[in-house]
């Protein structure tokens, strides 16, 4: 499985973006997809993951209610919708997929495939 993220960029604290996972390759819609995120200096920290449905969702507290992440299974994409961007947001994001059918983990050890990062970018 290949997974490429992109959509990242510079923005103004309280602008949008959304980011895109294209998958290709060895496809398994029965995975969760994950997002995470990796600021300088500091651990990769979970940010979001989708059930291969897409009915269930988790979010780290610091994104609940201002990112949503979803997925089209037919065009083997997620997303990651985020709006009141804030500088605290700026970090390399990746994608990522579920190492185990119908969980939903946090920990990036849980996850098997990433996608090269799309930097994101926030200013005050």
């Amino acid at each position: 499985v290949q997974l490429q993220a992109s959509g990242g960029g510079l923005v103004q604290a309280g602008d949008s973006l959304r980011l895109s996972c294209a998958a290709s390759g060895r496809i398994d819609r029965n995975y969760a997809m994950g997002w995470f995120r990796q600021a300088p200096g500091k651990e990769r920290e979970f940010v979001a993951t989708i059930s291969w449905s897409g009915n269930s969702t988790v979010y780290a507290d610091s994104v609940k209610g201002r990112f949503t992440i979803s997925r089209d299974n037919a065009k083997n994409t997620v997303y990651l919708q985020m709006n009141s961007l804030k500088p605290e947001d700026t970090a390399t994001y990746y994608c990522a997929r579920e190492n185990h059918i119908f969980r939903l983990g946090r920990a990036a050890r849980y996850y098997q495939f990433w996608g090269q990062g799309t930097q994101v970018t926030v200013s005050s």
